[in-house]
């Protein structure tokens, strides 16, 4: 199940937004200019089922997310989609996964308190008997120059 947003939860100003999901969901989200720097030597790790619903979130996904491991197990992935990252990224990001191959990109997240975080995310299909079951996303500290790169090539995509 996927919330809306509560402000009791938002740091600093913040501006409201609808998002439109995958599946029809649309999403309130609060959103802030915060950016929480990714810190270094850390590695956020989270699986998800075939349709992106969270089964398993490490301590750095947890404490980056800003959100309780009760809240994220249970809860679809795109329950960290910013509002700046386009939905063709992550149309790229499904169609790869479910032809069982490798998916690597730059995404913004977005945090509980409205803030975000950038990673470079590798997402891998965990295959069995030749079916893909689950999904299991790494993501790494990611460049600055990346992330530069990101924002002005996201800024021209739908």
């Amino acid at each position: 199940m996927i919330y809306d947003m509560m402000s009791e939860y938002i740091i600093g100003d913040y501006k409201e937004l609808t998002l439109n999901l995958y599946g029809g969901l649309k999403r309130k989200v609060l959103v802030t200019d915060i950016e929480t720097p990714y810190p270094d030597g850390k590695l956020i790790v989270s699986t998800t089922d075939k349709n992106g619903i969270i089964t398993n979130a490490n301590k750095a996904f947890i404490e980056m997310s800003g959100y309780f491991e009760e809240e994220l197990i249970g809860s679809p992935h795109s329950i960290l989609r910013h509002p700046d990252m386009p939905s063709a990224a992550f149309k790229d990001l499904w169609e790869t996964v479910n032809r069982g191959e490798k998916w690597q990109g730059f995404v913004k997240n977005l945090r509980k308190d409205g803030g975000y975080y950038w990673v470079k995310a590798t997402v891998i299909p965990n295959v069995r008997n030749g079916q893909v079951v689950s999904y299991t996303s790494v993501r790494r500290k990611p460049s600055r120059s990346k992330v530069e790169e990101s924002i002005l090539l996201y800024k021209g995509m739908e």
